[in-house]
């Protein structure tokens, strides 16, 4: 299984429309090759490198989503203002349910988009978290594929 964006490559910087410092949209996104067995898909987009990447002290999460359907390939540009029907959104580390892209306050951040292949649908997970959707997953995930993207804010 691949995950991938055309605004940016793997290892690449991501473009500041999808920052905190342009229009803070979510990036275009595609996958392929997901295992016939998957009954969804679960996305988790996180910074590794908060506050600092010199001494990062935690994981900060910009974007949690599940039950994807594993016959959805992608998600477009601006895709968290208007999910196809039935994905579900946890919480993020802003405190909302939609996406919330890059704004490190020093230094050239990582950001993990995290696909994984589910062979359940999680159903209704109320004021869900990343952490909430990690433990429901265990023991439930047929493959998992990454995307890196970079960015330093106000370059």
């Amino acid at each position: 299984m691949q995950i991938q964006s055309s605004a940016f490559d793997h290892h690449g910087m991501i473009p500041a429309q999808y920052t905190c410092d342009g229009k803070d949209i979510s990036p275009p996104l595609m996958w392929r090759d997901v295992p016939p067995a998957a009954k969804s898909l679960a996305l988790i987009v996180d910074d590794p490198d908060a506050p600092d990447p010199a001494a990062p002290r935690m994981t900060w999460v910009h974007w949690v989503l599940y039950d994807i359907p594993p016959t959805v390939t992608g998600l477009a540009e601006g895709a968290a203002d208007h999910l196809p029907t039935g994905i579900r959104q946890a919480d993020n580390d802003f405190r909302r349910t939609r996406y919330g892209g890059p704004c490190p306050p020093v230094g050239k951040h990582r950001y993990f988009f995290k696909l994984y292949a589910l062979d359940i649908k999680l159903g209704n997970l109320p004021r869900a978290t990343k952490a909430d959707l990690e433990k429901a997953m265990q023991g439930h995930i047929l493959m998992k594929a990454e995307l890196v993207g970079l960015y330093q804010k106000g370059r």
